[in-house]
């Protein structure tokens, strides 16, 4: 899951957004399309768990580089199985066994308004915000929360595509109203329900009929965690905005010695004797 919170920060020459982001916007555009949730949950999650090794390094840039087609998808199917090794056995068979939507649409306005949209940060009634630079986007915490959730969905037995769809939708009032946080939150009052429910309503308004109702039969396990779907979503979620934090903690709090020795930054080579040379000339070998 910590690699999987990377994918919010790996971004591309040739691509705008994060990987994440991307993920978030790809997933609404296959659903728009009409492609069911589950074939579009099954491509997403092996789409991110290939990216935590390979980043935008994917079948079409390969191809492109010149790799032919058939060792390109050798290349992501080792990577995404090599990814999965720590998974439920059935849900890896799952993933690696998942086709690519064959259809993609125009994503629905919302979601450019969540790809802009910040996160709060950590907020608290009394207390001053904090912030820590660069804030993700709501697209990437709800790209990842429905990753982590199909991930989880079997620990509770869950059905990993409303799990899915559920997380993708969670955050729609967003698209409208700013994040204010837990203490925006209660400063709004009785008002904070009714501004949610308007909000998430014009974001759904935004969806053709049957999807819009998918949509809306997945997010009735938002409200508690008594159905395992409910569960792996709020499990989902609690780590996500948790690794968030801890991930840009980590990476603050990173030693020189860490990044040298065990990242080995500078890595094994005809030229390494003389670059630890000149490290150690220059005060900066570890």
């Amino acid at each position: 899951m910590r690699g999987l919170e990377d994918l919010k920060r790996i971004r591309s020459a040739n691509q705008s957004g994060s990987i994440a982001e991307r993920l978030f916007t790809s997933a609404w555009s296959a659903l728009v399309a009409g492609v069911h949730p589950t074939d579009v949950a099954r491509h997403a999650v092996r789409h991110a768990l290939a990216a935590t090794v390979l980043g935008d390094l994917d079948t079409g840039v390969l191809r492109m580089a010149g790799v032919p087609d058939a060792a390109a998808d050798d290349i992501i199917q080792a990577t995404v199985a090599t990814a999965a090794a720590p998974l439920e056995a059935g849900l890896r068979a799952w993933l690696l066994d998942a086709p690519a939507p064959a259809r993609c649409g125009n994503p629905p306005p919302f979601v450019a308004r969540l790809a802009a949209q910040p996160r709060a940060g950590a907020t608290a009634p009394g207390r001053g915000r904090l912030i820590l630079d660069p804030p993700e986007s709501h697209a990437e915490h709800c790209a990842l929360v429905t990753v982590f959730g199909v991930l989880l969905a079997p620990s509770w037995g869950a059905r990993p595509e409303t799990v899915f769809l559920a997380g993708l939708a969670h955050h729609l009032h967003n698209a409208l109203l700013p994040d204010s946080g837990f203490a925006g939150e209660m400063a709004l009052g009785e008002w904070l329900a009714p501004s949610m429910a308007r909000a998430t309503a014009l974001a759904l308004d935004e969806l053709e009929p049957g999807l819009r109702a998918a949509v809306q039969e997945a997010c009735h396990i938002l409200p508690d965690a008594t159905t395992p779907e409910g569960r792996a979503f709020h499990a989902a979620d609690t780590l996500d905005r948790v690794l968030q934090v801890e991930g840009q903690l980590r990476a603050a709090g990173t030693s020189m010695a860490f990044v040298l020795r065990e990242m080995e930054l500078v890595h094994a080579g005809p030229v390494k004797p003389f670059q630890d040379a000149v490290l150690a000339r220059m005060g900066l070998a570890a």
